[in-house]
Protein backbone atom coordinates (compact mmCIF):
# COMPACT_ATOMS: atom_id res chain seq x y z
CA UNK A 1 0.00 0.00 0.00
CA UNK A 2 1.61 3.60 -0.87
CA UNK A 3 2.46 5.28 1.76
CA UNK A 4 0.70 8.99 1.29
CA UNK A 5 2.35 11.12 3.95
CA UNK A 6 1.43 8.45 7.31
CA UNK A 7 -2.17 8.89 6.43
CA UNK A 8 -4.28 5.69 5.37
CA UNK A 9 -7.93 4.92 3.70
CA UNK A 10 -9.36 6.47 6.74
CA UNK A 11 -7.53 9.44 6.92
CA UNK A 12 -7.69 10.42 3.10
CA UNK A 13 -11.59 9.19 2.87
CA UNK A 14 -12.40 12.09 5.89
CA UNK A 15 -10.23 14.30 3.96
CA UNK A 16 -12.19 14.15 1.14
CA UNK A 17 -15.63 14.00 3.23
CA UNK A 18 -14.66 16.95 4.37
CA UNK A 19 -13.51 18.93 1.81
CA UNK A 20 -16.56 18.59 -0.33
CA UNK A 21 -19.65 19.15 3.04
CA UNK A 22 -17.32 22.38 3.40
CA UNK A 23 -18.03 23.34 -0.21
CA UNK A 24 -21.27 21.92 -0.23
CA UNK A 25 -22.28 23.94 2.39
CA UNK A 26 -21.55 27.32 1.78
CA UNK A 27 -24.14 27.42 -0.86
CA UNK A 28 -26.60 25.47 1.45
CA UNK A 29 -27.21 28.58 3.80
CA UNK A 30 -27.15 31.21 0.82
CA UNK A 31 -30.07 29.25 -0.78
CA UNK A 32 -32.61 28.90 2.32
CA UNK A 33 -31.82 32.52 2.86
CA UNK A 34 -32.00 34.34 -0.01
CA UNK A 35 -35.04 32.03 -1.24
CA UNK A 36 -36.86 33.81 1.46
CA UNK A 37 -35.69 37.27 0.85
CA UNK A 38 -36.01 37.00 -2.43
CA UNK A 39 -39.97 36.02 -1.50
CA UNK A 40 -40.17 39.21 0.83
CA UNK A 41 -39.03 41.49 -1.75
CA UNK A 42 -41.73 40.28 -4.41
CA UNK A 43 -44.28 40.37 -1.65
CA UNK A 44 -42.82 43.61 -0.82
CA UNK A 45 -43.89 44.80 -5.15
CA UNK A 46 -47.23 43.11 -5.00
CA UNK A 47 -48.51 45.18 -1.92
CA UNK A 48 -47.05 48.59 -2.17
CA UNK A 49 -46.98 48.24 -6.00
CA UNK A 50 -43.64 49.97 -5.85
CA UNK A 51 -41.33 49.22 -9.14
CA UNK A 52 -37.86 49.40 -6.94
CA UNK A 53 -39.31 45.54 -4.86
CA UNK A 54 -39.84 44.52 -8.78
CA UNK A 55 -36.61 45.11 -9.71
CA UNK A 56 -34.83 43.91 -6.33
CA UNK A 57 -36.56 40.61 -6.75
CA UNK A 58 -35.27 40.25 -10.46
CA UNK A 59 -31.95 41.50 -9.51
CA UNK A 60 -31.75 38.70 -6.48
CA UNK A 61 -33.70 35.73 -8.09
CA UNK A 62 -30.55 36.27 -10.46
CA UNK A 63 -28.38 35.82 -7.79
CA UNK A 64 -30.61 32.90 -5.78
CA UNK A 65 -30.29 30.98 -9.07
CA UNK A 66 -26.56 30.93 -9.56
CA UNK A 67 -26.55 29.58 -5.95
CA UNK A 68 -28.72 27.04 -5.95
CA UNK A 69 -27.38 25.82 -9.28
CA UNK A 70 -24.20 25.34 -7.69
CA UNK A 71 -25.45 23.53 -4.33
CA UNK A 72 -27.32 21.11 -6.53
CA UNK A 73 -24.10 20.36 -8.12
CA UNK A 74 -21.99 19.99 -5.36
CA UNK A 75 -24.78 18.13 -3.36
CA UNK A 76 -24.99 15.52 -5.62
CA UNK A 77 -21.26 14.25 -4.74
CA UNK A 78 -22.12 14.28 -1.39
CA UNK A 79 -24.16 10.83 -2.15
CA UNK A 80 -22.08 9.35 -4.50
CA UNK A 81 -19.50 9.36 -1.91
CA UNK A 82 -21.53 7.26 0.90
CA UNK A 83 -21.51 4.08 -1.47
CA UNK A 84 -17.46 5.03 -2.60
CA UNK A 85 -15.71 5.57 0.17
CA UNK A 86 -17.99 4.91 3.28
CA UNK A 87 -19.59 1.97 1.88
CA UNK A 88 -19.69 0.00 5.39
CA UNK A 89 -21.19 3.26 7.51
CA UNK A 90 -24.25 3.10 4.78
CA UNK A 91 -24.55 -0.50 4.98
CA UNK A 92 -25.45 0.34 9.12
CA UNK A 93 -27.14 3.60 8.43
CA UNK A 94 -28.91 3.00 5.28
CA UNK A 95 -32.20 1.61 6.49
CA UNK A 96 -32.53 4.41 9.10
CA UNK A 97 -31.47 7.14 6.69
CA UNK A 98 -33.54 5.86 3.94
CA UNK A 99 -36.65 7.50 5.13
CA UNK A 100 -35.06 11.06 6.04
CA UNK A 101 -33.63 11.24 2.82
CA UNK A 102 -36.74 10.11 0.73
CA UNK A 103 -38.30 12.51 2.09
CA UNK A 104 -36.17 14.96 1.70
CA UNK A 105 -35.37 14.48 -2.08
CA UNK A 106 -39.46 13.15 -2.98
CA UNK A 107 -41.15 15.96 -0.94
CA UNK A 108 -38.74 18.55 -0.02
CA UNK A 109 -36.89 19.05 -2.93
CA UNK A 110 -39.26 18.00 -5.10
CA UNK A 111 -41.71 21.03 -4.27
CA UNK A 112 -38.66 23.58 -4.12
CA UNK A 113 -37.15 22.66 -7.83
CA UNK A 114 -40.85 22.34 -9.16
CA UNK A 115 -42.05 25.90 -7.66
CA UNK A 116 -39.11 27.68 -8.78
CA UNK A 117 -39.21 26.17 -12.44
CA UNK A 118 -42.96 27.66 -12.28
CA UNK A 119 -41.73 30.89 -10.78
CA UNK A 120 -38.92 31.09 -13.12
CA UNK A 121 -40.72 30.27 -16.31
CA UNK A 122 -43.95 32.05 -15.04
CA UNK A 123 -43.66 35.76 -14.96
CA UNK A 124 -45.99 36.57 -17.43
CA UNK A 125 -48.12 33.31 -17.59
CA UNK A 126 -49.53 33.20 -14.35
CA UNK A 127 -51.95 35.15 -12.15
CA UNK A 128 -50.36 37.39 -9.68
CA UNK A 129 -51.01 35.76 -6.40
CA UNK A 130 -50.31 32.37 -7.54
CA UNK A 131 -46.68 33.73 -9.10
CA UNK A 132 -45.84 35.31 -6.01
CA UNK A 133 -46.89 31.67 -3.81
CA UNK A 134 -44.56 29.72 -6.54
CA UNK A 135 -41.66 31.87 -4.53
CA UNK A 136 -43.05 31.27 -1.44
CA UNK A 137 -43.02 27.19 -1.49
CA UNK A 138 -39.42 27.42 -3.15
CA UNK A 139 -38.94 28.99 0.41
CA UNK A 140 -40.74 26.51 1.97
CA UNK A 141 -39.27 23.35 0.44
CA UNK A 142 -35.53 24.92 0.90
CA UNK A 143 -36.18 25.27 4.75
CA UNK A 144 -38.04 21.79 4.67
CA UNK A 145 -35.21 20.31 3.11
CA UNK A 146 -32.78 21.50 5.94
CA UNK A 147 -34.87 19.55 8.37
CA UNK A 148 -34.95 16.21 6.75
CA UNK A 149 -31.16 16.72 6.76
CA UNK A 150 -30.95 17.54 10.31
CA UNK A 151 -33.32 14.58 11.06
CA UNK A 152 -30.79 12.49 9.49
CA UNK A 153 -27.48 13.96 10.60
CA UNK A 154 -29.11 14.24 14.56
CA UNK A 155 -29.05 10.22 14.14
CA UNK A 156 -25.28 10.24 13.97
CA UNK A 157 -25.41 12.38 17.11
CA UNK A 158 -28.30 10.68 19.25
CA UNK A 159 -29.66 7.02 17.44
CA UNK A 160 -32.88 7.07 18.39
CA UNK A 161 -36.10 4.91 16.77
CA UNK A 162 -34.30 1.68 15.60
CA UNK A 163 -32.80 -1.44 16.37
CA UNK A 164 -29.74 -3.41 15.81
CA UNK A 165 -30.33 -6.47 13.67
CA UNK A 166 -27.18 -8.22 14.79
CA UNK A 167 -27.25 -10.92 11.63
CA UNK A 168 -27.05 -8.09 9.03
CA UNK A 169 -24.71 -5.51 11.19
CA UNK A 170 -26.92 -2.82 11.11
CA UNK A 171 -29.60 -0.16 12.72
CA UNK A 172 -32.93 -0.99 11.20
CA UNK A 173 -35.83 1.72 11.35
CA UNK A 174 -38.57 1.26 14.21
CA UNK A 175 -39.91 4.54 14.78
CA UNK A 176 -39.58 7.24 12.22
CA UNK A 177 -41.71 9.92 14.25
CA UNK A 178 -38.57 9.61 17.11
CA UNK A 179 -36.39 10.05 14.45
CA UNK A 180 -38.17 12.95 13.07
CA UNK A 181 -38.44 14.81 16.65
CA UNK A 182 -34.97 13.81 17.91
CA UNK A 183 -34.08 16.06 20.52
CA UNK A 184 -30.92 16.84 18.66
CA UNK A 185 -33.02 17.86 15.14
CA UNK A 186 -34.93 19.85 17.26
CA UNK A 187 -32.66 21.92 18.80
CA UNK A 188 -30.37 22.07 15.81
CA UNK A 189 -33.09 23.00 12.93
CA UNK A 190 -34.05 26.47 14.16
CA UNK A 191 -30.24 27.44 14.75
CA UNK A 192 -29.24 26.17 11.34
CA UNK A 193 -32.13 28.23 9.75
CA UNK A 194 -31.02 31.52 11.66
CA UNK A 195 -27.54 30.81 10.68
CA UNK A 196 -28.68 30.78 6.56
CA UNK A 197 -30.44 33.91 7.45
CA UNK A 198 -27.27 35.48 8.60
CA UNK A 199 -25.85 34.65 5.58
CA UNK A 200 -28.10 35.87 3.74
CA UNK A 201 -29.12 38.69 4.99
CA UNK A 202 -24.83 39.70 5.49
CA UNK A 203 -24.30 38.69 1.40
CA UNK A 204 -27.29 41.41 0.71
CA UNK A 205 -25.57 43.95 2.96
CA UNK A 206 -22.51 43.02 0.65
CA UNK A 207 -23.72 43.78 -2.47
CA UNK A 208 -26.33 46.78 -1.74
CA UNK A 209 -22.76 48.21 -0.47
CA UNK A 210 -20.89 47.99 -3.43
CA UNK A 211 -23.67 49.40 -5.72
CA UNK A 212 -23.74 52.16 -2.31
CA UNK A 213 -20.27 52.51 -3.27
CA UNK A 214 -20.64 53.54 -6.84
CA UNK A 215 -23.89 55.21 -6.12
CA UNK A 216 -25.78 53.24 -8.50
CA UNK A 217 -29.70 52.07 -8.22
CA UNK A 218 -29.77 53.46 -4.78
CA UNK A 219 -33.31 53.56 -4.76
CA UNK A 220 -33.36 49.88 -5.27
CA UNK A 221 -30.54 48.89 -3.33
CA UNK A 222 -31.95 50.95 0.22
CA UNK A 223 -34.60 49.11 0.41
CA UNK A 224 -32.91 45.34 0.05
CA UNK A 225 -30.14 46.78 2.67
CA UNK A 226 -32.64 47.44 5.12
CA UNK A 227 -34.00 44.14 4.59
CA UNK A 228 -30.79 42.62 4.56
CA UNK A 229 -30.08 44.58 8.16
CA UNK A 230 -33.13 43.64 9.67
CA UNK A 231 -32.78 39.81 8.64
CA UNK A 232 -29.14 39.91 10.13
CA UNK A 233 -30.20 41.35 13.28
CA UNK A 234 -32.96 39.09 14.19
CA UNK A 235 -30.98 36.17 13.01
CA UNK A 236 -28.23 36.89 15.15
CA UNK A 237 -31.10 37.01 17.89
CA UNK A 238 -32.04 33.84 16.71
CA UNK A 239 -28.96 32.42 17.13
CA UNK A 240 -28.25 33.41 20.71
CA UNK A 241 -31.93 32.01 21.76
CA UNK A 242 -31.54 28.61 20.10
CA UNK A 243 -28.30 28.12 21.09
CA UNK A 244 -29.01 27.94 24.19
CA UNK A 245 -31.02 25.10 23.70
CA UNK A 246 -28.86 23.18 21.77
CA UNK A 247 -26.05 23.63 23.70
CA UNK A 248 -28.07 21.78 26.81
CA UNK A 249 -29.35 18.98 24.59
CA UNK A 250 -25.33 18.43 23.59
CA UNK A 251 -24.79 18.51 26.80
CA UNK A 252 -27.39 15.49 27.48
CA UNK A 253 -26.65 13.84 24.35
CA UNK A 254 -23.06 14.39 23.69
CA UNK A 255 -21.10 15.44 26.76
CA UNK A 256 -17.77 14.22 25.22
CA UNK A 257 -18.50 16.96 22.83
CA UNK A 258 -19.18 20.05 25.41
CA UNK A 259 -16.36 19.21 27.50
CA UNK A 260 -14.08 19.16 24.33
CA UNK A 261 -15.44 22.36 23.35
CA UNK A 262 -13.65 23.95 26.46
CA UNK A 263 -11.22 21.58 26.87
CA UNK A 264 -12.08 20.84 30.18
CA UNK A 265 -10.11 17.59 31.45
CA UNK A 266 -11.62 17.27 35.04
CA UNK A 267 -15.22 17.35 35.77
CA UNK A 268 -16.10 20.81 37.25
CA UNK A 269 -18.51 22.81 39.33
CA UNK A 270 -19.19 26.47 38.14
CA UNK A 271 -17.32 25.65 34.81
CA UNK A 272 -15.87 28.73 32.88
CA UNK A 273 -15.71 29.95 29.82
CA UNK A 274 -12.32 30.46 28.19
CA UNK A 275 -12.54 33.24 25.23
CA UNK A 276 -8.97 32.80 25.10
CA UNK A 277 -6.21 30.39 26.66
CA UNK A 278 -2.72 30.30 26.24
CA UNK A 279 -0.87 27.08 26.29
CA UNK A 280 -0.23 23.65 24.87
CA UNK A 281 -2.66 22.63 21.93
CA UNK A 282 -3.73 19.77 23.18
CA UNK A 283 -5.70 22.04 26.36
CA UNK A 284 -4.73 20.20 29.30
CA UNK A 285 -2.77 23.01 30.39
CA UNK A 286 -2.86 26.64 30.16
CA UNK A 287 -3.48 30.10 31.24
CA UNK A 288 -6.50 31.78 30.11
CA UNK A 289 -6.19 35.54 29.17
CA UNK A 290 -9.87 36.24 28.80
CA UNK A 291 -12.32 33.90 30.80
CA UNK A 292 -15.96 34.07 31.89
CA UNK A 293 -16.65 32.35 35.45
CA UNK A 294 -19.48 29.69 35.44
CA UNK A 295 -20.67 30.18 31.60
CA UNK A 296 -19.93 26.81 30.51
CA UNK A 297 -22.01 25.53 33.21
CA UNK A 298 -24.53 27.71 32.44
CA UNK A 299 -23.96 26.75 28.65
CA UNK A 300 -24.24 23.33 29.62
CA UNK A 301 -26.79 23.14 32.31
CA UNK A 302 -29.01 26.19 33.13
CA UNK A 303 -27.24 26.83 35.90
CA UNK A 304 -23.86 29.10 36.55
CA UNK A 305 -22.81 26.65 39.28
CA UNK A 306 -23.77 23.53 37.24
CA UNK A 307 -21.28 20.35 36.78
CA UNK A 308 -20.20 19.43 33.75
CA UNK A 309 -18.12 16.36 33.41
CA UNK A 310 -14.70 16.49 32.20
CA UNK A 311 -13.00 14.27 29.26
CA UNK A 312 -10.77 11.63 31.65
CA UNK A 313 -14.02 11.39 33.98
CA UNK A 314 -16.12 10.49 30.16
CA UNK A 315 -13.25 8.67 28.68
CA UNK A 316 -13.09 6.72 31.79
CA UNK A 317 -17.09 5.81 31.50
CA UNK A 318 -16.87 5.60 27.69
CA UNK A 319 -13.86 2.60 28.22
CA UNK A 320 -16.14 0.77 30.68
CA UNK A 321 -19.07 1.26 28.68
CA UNK A 322 -17.80 0.44 25.17
CA UNK A 323 -14.38 -1.27 25.44
CA UNK A 324 -10.81 0.12 26.07
CA UNK A 325 -9.81 2.68 23.46
CA UNK A 326 -9.59 6.50 23.02
CA UNK A 327 -12.55 8.38 22.89
CA UNK A 328 -11.37 11.81 22.84
CA UNK A 329 -11.79 13.63 19.82
CA UNK A 330 -9.59 15.99 18.46
CA UNK A 331 -8.94 18.75 21.03
CA UNK A 332 -7.41 21.84 19.44
CA UNK A 333 -9.94 21.89 16.32
CA UNK A 334 -13.09 21.48 18.39
CA UNK A 335 -11.31 24.13 21.07
CA UNK A 336 -11.23 26.75 18.58
CA UNK A 337 -13.64 25.64 16.10
CA UNK A 338 -16.23 26.60 18.81
CA UNK A 339 -15.13 29.96 19.39
CA UNK A 340 -14.53 30.72 15.56
CA UNK A 341 -17.92 29.98 15.15
CA UNK A 342 -19.32 32.69 18.00
CA UNK A 343 -16.53 35.17 16.81
CA UNK A 344 -17.39 35.11 13.18
CA UNK A 345 -21.37 35.09 13.80
CA UNK A 346 -20.53 37.85 16.29
CA UNK A 347 -18.94 39.86 13.39
CA UNK A 348 -21.72 39.63 11.12
CA UNK A 349 -23.91 40.84 13.44
CA UNK A 350 -22.02 43.61 14.69
CA UNK A 351 -21.04 44.45 10.94
CA UNK A 352 -24.93 44.82 10.22
CA UNK A 353 -25.75 47.18 13.08
CA UNK A 354 -22.69 49.44 12.01
CA UNK A 355 -24.23 49.57 8.50
CA UNK A 356 -27.26 50.33 9.50
CA UNK A 357 -26.42 53.36 12.00
CA UNK A 358 -24.20 54.75 9.47
CA UNK A 359 -26.83 54.96 6.50
CA UNK A 360 -29.93 55.69 8.93
CA UNK A 361 -32.01 58.62 7.63
CA UNK A 362 -30.37 58.35 4.16
CA UNK A 363 -27.01 58.84 5.68
CA UNK A 364 -23.58 58.01 3.65
CA UNK A 365 -20.64 56.83 4.84
CA UNK A 366 -17.42 58.71 3.80
CA UNK A 367 -14.69 56.82 4.82
CA UNK A 368 -12.97 55.09 1.42
CA UNK A 369 -12.96 52.07 3.42
CA UNK A 370 -15.88 51.59 5.01
CA UNK A 371 -17.80 49.97 2.22
CA UNK A 372 -15.01 47.40 1.06
CA UNK A 373 -15.02 46.59 4.71
CA UNK A 374 -18.40 45.58 4.67
CA UNK A 375 -18.02 44.03 1.58
CA UNK A 376 -15.47 41.31 3.06
CA UNK A 377 -17.55 40.79 5.88
CA UNK A 378 -19.47 38.71 4.11
CA UNK A 379 -17.13 35.97 4.55
CA UNK A 380 -17.85 36.23 8.21
CA UNK A 381 -21.30 33.78 8.58
CA UNK A 382 -19.84 31.69 6.12
CA UNK A 383 -16.79 31.27 8.69
CA UNK A 384 -18.74 30.83 11.09
CA UNK A 385 -21.01 27.80 9.38
CA UNK A 386 -17.75 25.93 8.59
CA UNK A 387 -16.98 26.49 11.55
CA UNK A 388 -19.92 25.33 13.69
CA UNK A 389 -20.16 21.86 10.80
CA UNK A 390 -16.09 21.20 11.48
CA UNK A 391 -17.24 21.11 15.49
CA UNK A 392 -20.59 19.39 15.24
CA UNK A 393 -19.01 16.42 13.14
CA UNK A 394 -15.25 16.43 14.85
CA UNK A 395 -16.61 16.89 18.41
CA UNK A 396 -18.55 13.40 18.06
CA UNK A 397 -15.49 11.45 16.96
CA UNK A 398 -14.34 8.41 17.49
CA UNK A 399 -17.55 8.12 16.57
CA UNK A 400 -19.85 8.21 13.39
CA UNK A 401 -23.03 7.23 14.76
CA UNK A 402 -22.15 8.09 18.57
CA UNK A 403 -22.21 5.34 20.78
CA UNK A 404 -22.91 2.33 17.54
CA UNK A 405 -20.55 2.81 15.10
CA UNK A 406 -17.24 4.17 15.32
CA UNK A 407 -15.79 6.21 11.97
CA UNK A 408 -12.91 3.59 11.50
CA UNK A 409 -15.49 1.23 11.24
CA UNK A 410 -17.36 2.85 8.52
CA UNK A 411 -14.44 3.22 5.51
CA UNK A 412 -15.01 0.93 2.38
CA UNK A 413 -13.20 -2.10 2.93
CA UNK A 414 -12.39 -2.57 -1.01
CA UNK A 415 -10.86 1.25 -1.44
CA UNK A 416 -7.25 1.84 -1.44
CA UNK A 417 -5.83 5.00 -0.44
CA UNK A 418 -4.47 5.55 -4.04
CA UNK A 419 -7.96 5.50 -5.55
CA UNK A 420 -9.04 8.27 -2.42
CA UNK A 421 -6.07 10.34 -3.37
CA UNK A 422 -7.12 10.00 -6.87
CA UNK A 423 -10.49 10.65 -6.62
CA UNK A 424 -9.92 13.34 -3.86
CA UNK A 425 -7.83 15.77 -6.69
CA UNK A 426 -10.45 15.03 -9.19
CA UNK A 427 -13.59 16.50 -6.70
CA UNK A 428 -11.02 19.21 -5.71
CA UNK A 429 -9.93 20.68 -9.18
CA UNK A 430 -13.76 20.44 -10.36
CA UNK A 431 -14.75 21.87 -7.25
CA UNK A 432 -11.95 24.42 -8.07
CA UNK A 433 -13.46 25.31 -11.41
CA UNK A 434 -17.18 25.80 -10.46
CA UNK A 435 -16.13 28.18 -7.71
CA UNK A 436 -14.25 30.33 -10.49
CA UNK A 437 -17.55 29.82 -12.77
CA UNK A 438 -20.10 30.88 -9.91
CA UNK A 439 -17.62 33.57 -8.54
CA UNK A 440 -17.41 34.86 -12.17
CA UNK A 441 -21.02 34.50 -13.06
CA UNK A 442 -21.94 36.02 -9.67
CA UNK A 443 -19.67 39.32 -9.68
CA UNK A 444 -21.03 39.14 -13.31
CA UNK A 445 -24.40 39.56 -12.17
CA UNK A 446 -23.57 42.27 -9.19
CA UNK A 447 -21.94 44.79 -11.43
CA UNK A 448 -24.45 44.69 -13.87
CA UNK A 449 -27.21 45.63 -11.40
CA UNK A 450 -31.02 45.44 -11.42
CA UNK A 451 -32.95 45.75 -14.83
CA UNK A 452 -33.84 49.24 -15.60
CA UNK A 453 -37.69 49.70 -14.76
CA UNK A 454 -38.94 49.52 -18.24
CA UNK A 455 -37.55 46.15 -18.90
CA UNK A 456 -38.47 44.81 -15.11
CA UNK A 457 -42.45 45.82 -15.41
CA UNK A 458 -42.15 44.49 -19.41
CA UNK A 459 -41.39 41.04 -18.57
CA UNK A 460 -43.68 41.11 -15.67
CA UNK A 461 -46.71 41.78 -16.58
CA UNK A 462 -49.75 39.14 -15.75
CA UNK A 463 -52.26 37.27 -18.63
CA UNK A 464 -55.41 38.05 -19.13
CA UNK A 465 -58.58 36.40 -20.04
CA UNK A 466 -57.60 37.81 -23.52
CA UNK A 467 -54.48 35.64 -23.64
CA UNK A 468 -53.48 32.51 -25.71
CA UNK A 469 -53.20 30.01 -23.03
CA UNK A 470 -51.16 28.14 -25.83
CA UNK A 471 -48.05 30.61 -26.46
CA UNK A 472 -45.03 29.33 -24.87
CA UNK A 473 -43.91 30.57 -21.35
CA UNK A 474 -40.97 33.35 -21.71
CA UNK A 475 -37.76 33.27 -19.81
CA UNK A 476 -38.27 36.07 -17.09
CA UNK A 477 -34.36 36.18 -17.11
Amino acid sequence: MHDWGGMDVLDLARIQFGVTTVYHFLFVPVTIGLSLLVAILQTLWRTTGKTAYLRATKFWGKLFLINIAMGVVTGIVQEFQFGMNWSAYSRFVGDVFGAPLAFEALVAFFLESTFLGIWIFGWDRLKPGLHLACIWMVALGSTASAYFILAANAFMQNPVGYQINETAGRAELTDFGAVLTNPVVLAAFPHTVFAAWLTAGTVVIAVSGYHFMHRRDLEVHRPAMRLGILTSVVAGVGLVLSGDPLGKVMTATQPMKMAAAEALYQTTYNAPFSVLTIGPLDGRTGTPIIEIPGLLSFLGTGSFQGRVEGINDLNAQYNALYGPGDYIPYIPLTYWSFRLMIGFGMLAVAMAVIVWWSTRRGRMPTHRLFWPTAMWMALTPFLANSAGWLFTEMGRQPWVVFSLFQTSEGVSPRVGATTVVISLIGFTLVYLVLAVIALKLFIKFVKAGPPSEEDALASSRPPDDSDDADRPMAFAY
